[in-house]
């Protein structure tokens, strides 16, 4: 079943950790410390760390835009590009009911921003129909009545609908829409390489119609700190002047950027091992009596599972059961939980976690049938 034990910095075994609660919970590899240990830094709010530059020239070639800004996280990222975009207070952006923005960002568009959130329920592959987005934007006749329409933002891969992918014909088709009304595009990246590397498309082609992508480097990636955002020069100019203002302008940011570098030279073509071991967790899954994946749903590495009712047993009574064998997952309510596969989890991990799991929902049977 793969390696359960390891030893700790003292020489003692100790049991070995699957954590899968989510991709933001890797370690820096060897030969990312290595390189935040001899990293060129200088003062970046000065605009002078040739490490930042470098990783922020690089992420922009790769994304197909003309520059791009390292900010602390994600959240301040699609919190930045949307308040470029709509920087009249009033304004409305466009996004999906269970998008990442607007579920998960303790609503600092509306909060810091000034940004009205006008949302168009998303489907199940986390799309939203092109007709209902082009009814939510609002008329200019009516501006005495309505906040001003500037912008759309969609999500890829998309979280909340297990890690699905839109289409490059999909958000192409957004980008003709907002173009036809005037409005810019926005898309929240946190997993784009994910999406592309499902898809089979290069990223740069994916995010083609967008104004301005988010990438987190600390999801899919592996890196430890960080996203960059990538845009026009002209964007990227006032995206600079907001990072400061909200408090993320800092210094030698290169030892963070210098780890990004190694992760985006040697963690892109790990992702589709992910996808694989995220696939066969999923099959296995659905082999154990009493819980359900739809499989059909786990494009990426994500994956959301249902504890049927008839199981006895609940997902806080598996997850604490396989949090005491040192497999970790993310609870998020009574009759579900989520695991995310990340390139520390090998595929040995992967028949571990399911062993366990079988373990955990069997025994939970056995007490149920004594009692």
């Amino acid at each position: 079943m793969g390696e359960v034990a390891t030893h700790n910095d003292n020489g003692e075994m100790v049991k070995r950790v699957v954590d899968m609660r989510s991709d933001t919970v890797t370690k820096p590899t060897e030969a990312m410390r290595a390189a935040m240990a001899i990293a060129e830094v200088d003062d970046d709010v000065l605009g002078y760390d040739p490490t930042a530059l470098r990783l922020e020239t690089e992420m922009a070639r790769i994304m197909g835009k003309e520059a791009g800004l390292f900010v602390p996280s994600g959240t301040m990222g699609n919190l930045i590009c949307v308040l470029v975009h709509c920087d009249v207070r009033g304004s409305e952006v466009i996004l999906g009911d269970i998008s990442h923005i607007h579920i998960y960002e303790n609503g600092g568009i509306s909060t810091l921003g000034g940004v009205h959130p006008r949302t168009v329920k998303n489907n199940i592959d986390g799309t939203m129909d092109l007709d209902l987005i082009e009814a939510a934007i609002r008329d200019p006749k009516g501006e005495l009545y309505y906040p001003r329409t500037r912008l759309i933002c969609i999500e890829n891969s998309h979280a909340n609908s297990g890690g699905r992918c839109l289409s490059v014909d999909y958000t192409d088709k957004v980008g003709e829409l907002a173009k036809k009304h005037g409005l810019k595009l926005h898309i929240d990246g946190a997993r784009i390489f994910n999406a592309a590397t499902a898809l089979g498309v290069p990223v740069d082609r994916l995010v083609q119609a967008a104004d301005s992508v988010s990438v987190c480097l600390s999801k899919g990636l592996g890196a430890p700190v960080g996203t960059v955002i990538v845009g026009s020069k002209s964007f990227i100019t006032k995206a600079k002047n907001l990072r400061k203002t909200l408090g993320g302008g800092m210094r030698q940011i290169g030892i963070l950027c210098a780890a990004a570098l190694v992760a985006l030279q040697d963690n892109v073509r790990k992702l589709e091992d992910d996808h694989k071991n995220a696939k066969l967790l999923a099959d296995g899954l659905n082999q154990i009596t009493g819980l359900k994946v739809d499989n059909s749903s786990v494009e990426t590495n994500i994956i959301y599972v249902r504890v049927c009712e008839n199981s006895n047993t609940t997902a806080p009574k598996l997850s604490k059961s396989l949090e005491e064998n040192g497999i970790l997952v993310m609870l998020e309510n009574t009759f579900r939980f989520r695991v995310v596969i990340h390139h520390q989890i090998t595929t040995s991990d992967v028949q571990r976690a399911l062993s366990c799991i079988q373990q955990a929902v069997t025994g939970a049977s056995s007490e149920h049938a004594e009692k």
